[in-house]
């Protein structure tokens, strides 16, 4: 038995932002902007609300959304009144309309409601209309049940996670990701398949998340490269479409020990979320493969298999091949080291307690104690380690 849950209501194509203004309308007269720094993005939102005589407040998310901020624009936007949230941007900015949306209409503090630092209780109250215009191409929040926020004074992101975060309306453009920075584009590209692939082989997967997983996945491997470094248009409608079903797959399967170790580690990195994840999800991989075949799993190996098979585009691939594949993606889009944002041995055995907590980590296909999630670190921070000269366990 599975369930499957995603948002309300997606249009995805080229225009339709444009063309799907009108639908604002149903949800009320007065309306919550969450933008990113460039207002340009939003302009056309901007103007339909004044032509539609529809009042609205915008609000300007710069970089990670914290907690502390979240608890003072939700009383300022209990004082604007909305009747919706529309979120424009990327993932924080998306995070940060998604859990205004939730806590507006709900007392007490943010810390009631996220996990790991938090009390993780239910949203009492339904949320708030919620819509949601990515433009990047990566963490799937236009579809997903989650919001990832930082809690500045424990150093570790959490999760606002519940099935009235899911958006009512996903407006998914991919021309607004054109032309985006090429490292930007890689980290939020690297993003979204982490989300696949953790999916993919995670310990609670279902038949509909697979094919999900397989379509996204395909799509990525036959255009991240031409999307990310040469602003290949069609690629790029592809990686959107890849985002948005890793959204949708991880919020209906689980995800694993990357981003277990990515939530403890953002709070304590000014690294991108997508980029901490890419760096460690190849090490994870080959720890988990490790377990595996240490423990006879065959069906974990099973799955690592038909993923190497599906990004390498060879039915003969081996099952090392899909770290492989994620180590020459991570070269070839030039993303940086996580050492130079300043990771070091001293935060390890913190960093792996924090990754211990957290929600995500459950999903990891295989348990993966301290000691191994302390050994994975020690490799994303060796600088000269090359991935092809680290040997699986026979």
């Amino acid at each position: 038995m599975f369930q499957f849950m995603t948002s309300t209501r997606i249009i995805f194509g080229e225009g339709a932002m444009h063309d799907s203004l009108s639908l604002l309308n149903q949800f009320g007269y007065s309306a919550l902007l969450v933008t990113g720094q460039d207002q340009q993005r939003s302009q056309q939102l901007e103007q339909y609300f004044k032509q539609q005589n529809i009042r609205y407040q915008r609000l300007v998310i710069k970089g990670e959304p914290l907690i502390a901020m979240i608890e003072e624009l939700a009383a300022m936007g209990r004082t604007f009144c909305p009747d919706m949230v529309v979120g424009i941007g990327g993932g924080s900015v998306l995070d940060v309309a998604k859990s205004l949306a939730a806590l507006i209409p709900n007392q007490g503090s943010v810390y009631d409601y996220v996990d790991v630092v938090g009390r993780n209780v239910p949203l009492q109250v339904k949320s708030l209309p919620f819509i949601a215009i990515p433009t990047t191409a990566g963490t799937g929040a236009e579809v997903s049940k989650s919001a990832v926020l930082q809690s500045a004074q424990e150093q570790v992101k959490v999760n606002l996670s519940n099935v009235e975060l899911f958006p009512d309306l996903a407006i998914i453009d991919p021309t607004l990701t054109y032309g985006m920075d090429a490292v930007l584009s890689g980290c939020c590209a690297m993003d979204a398949f982490t989300h696949l692939m953790e999916a993919y082989v995670c310990g609670e997967p279902n038949p509909l998340t697979d094919m999900i997983c397989e379509e996204g996945l395909r799509r990525i491997t036959t255009s991240i490269l031409p999307a990310c470094r040469d602003d290949h248009y069609p690629s790029r409608s592809n990686m959107a479409f890849a985002a948005m079903l890793g959204g949708m797959a991880r919020s209906n399967a689980k995800l694993g020990a990357a981003h277990g170790l990515a939530s403890a580690l953002s709070g304590r990195l000014e690294a991108p979320h997508g980029l901490i994840t890419a760096r460690l999800s190849p090490y994870v991989m080959k720890e988990n493969i490790s377990v595996a075949i240490e423990l006879g799993r065959s069906d974990v190996l099973a799955r690592y298999q038909k993923l190497a098979v599906i990004l390498t585009l060879n039915d003969d691939a081996d099952i090392e091949d899909s770290v492989q594949w994620v180590d020459s993606m991570l070269t070839k889009l030039q993303l940086p080291l996580l050492s130079d944002y300043g990771l070091c041995n001293t935060m390890f055995e913190e960093v792996a307690d924090d990754a211990l907590r957290s929600c995500t980590i459950k999903g990891n296909p295989l348990p993966l104690n301290q000691q191994r999630l302390l050994t994975i670190l020690q490799q994303v921070c060796s600088v000269k380690l090359s991935l092809s000269n680290i040997k699986f366990s026979e």
